[in-house]
């Protein structure tokens, strides 16, 4: 099922990665910041979730840390799951 409205929050995103930018080391989360930065360009895009899911899954204990700063991140990947189930 196709939708024309946006799968995430443009204003949620973008303070989301300003955020981990301000309090994380970037280099340690880098191919995190480059898939919201994807899904903030182009927010319709339902493979970005699944790299987004894959991303995060592969940060280990800095998962913790992402979500403290960009709790956002958390909705949007609990969306995704539950997209995945219908």
């Amino acid at each position: 099922m196709t939708s024309s409205s946006p799968l995430v929050d443009l204003y949620r995103i973008d303070t989301s990665i300003k955020m981990l930018k301000q309090y994380l080391a970037e280099d340690d989360i880098a191919p995190l910041i480059d898939v919201l930065e994807a899904l903030a360009a182009d927010p319709r895009n339902e493979a970005l979730l699944g790299q987004l899911s894959d991303v995060f899954n592969g940060l280990g204990f800095l998962q913790g840390a992402v979500l403290t700063y960009a709790p956002y991140v958390s909705i949007v990947l609990a969306g995704d799951l539950f997209d995945d189930m219908v």
